[in-house]
């Protein structure tokens, strides 16, 4: 345990005089100390910088210095459940959040996204496919920042400023829930918003459990946006979890 400690400690001890915070630097926070390493080494060769954490307390503490750009998150931590640490960090934040857990039960991968965790991978995981998730939110994250609240994918535009949507370059008449709903996956391309949070944001929170409002009202949208709504371009399905705006 003691090795344990102080391996985590050279760790911290790496990053403590970085003057500004890296764009591309990632907080691991995972108590395997082995699983730790491998994501350092593999996070690295990919030319990524990493600062890691064995416990929820270590992880808001280097969060809170080092403002990282993404987070890559295990559940099962010393002294708590890491769903504590996305719900704290979602008080102030809007960083990604990457749960990499053993935990694979639907239920929990629900839980997490509705506190606001951006993907779920589980263990054991592959590491490449966990490289492309951490590419894919630092680029979903660049393009909220680049694009001046407009969203374009192929020949859907989304202009949440001025309320309105065109396809094909054509006004697209949308009833005011698909408005919303569309206006809400908008805001996160590429994250998976769950049932429950789309239902309380549209609807209002004694809806949460009203799913078949919300299946009714993503068909309609899905069959004004999509060419084939059986094989949708644009609203994707997270089964069993909820829907999300295609990021590219």
């Amino acid at each position: 345990m003691r090795n344990f400690e102080l391996s985590y400690a050279r760790c911290r001890h790496s990053f403590r005089y970085l003057v500004m915070p890296k764009k591309n630097a990632i907080l691991v926070i995972e108590d395997d100390l082995q699983i730790s390493q491998f994501l350092q080494s593999s996070l690295k060769t990919s030319g990524y910088h990493t600062l890691c954490a064995a416990t929820i307390a270590g992880g808001k503490q280097i969060f809170n210095e080092h403002k990282p750009a993404l987070i890559i998150l295990d559940l099962n931590l010393p002294d708590g459940d890491g769903r504590d640490f996305i719900a704290h960090t979602r008080i102030s934040s809007d960083i990604p959040i990457i749960v990499l857990s053993a935990r694979q039960s639907e239920q929990e991968k629900v839980a997490c996204f509705d506190l606001g965790a951006d993907d779920y991978l589980a263990k054991p995981f592959g590491v490449n496919e966990l490289l492309a998730r951490v590419k894919a939110s630092l680029r979903r994250t660049a393009m909220m920042a680049l694009r001046d609240d407009i969203f374009k994918l192929d020949d859907l535009t989304i202009d949440s400023v001025n309320t309105s949507v065109l396809l094909n370059n054509q006004p697209l008449h949308l009833t005011p829930i698909e408005f919303k709903l569309l206006f809400i996956l908008a805001k996160k391309p590429g994250k998976v918003f769950t049932h429950r949070q789309l239902l309380s944001e549209v609807w209002g929170a004694e809806y949460v459990d009203d799913t078949h409002y919300l299946r009714i009202h993503m068909g309609r949208l899905r069959a004004r946006l999509e060419k084939n709504p059986a094989a949708p371009r644009y609203i994707l399905t997270e089964i069993g979890i909820g829907y999300r705006l295609a990021a590219t």
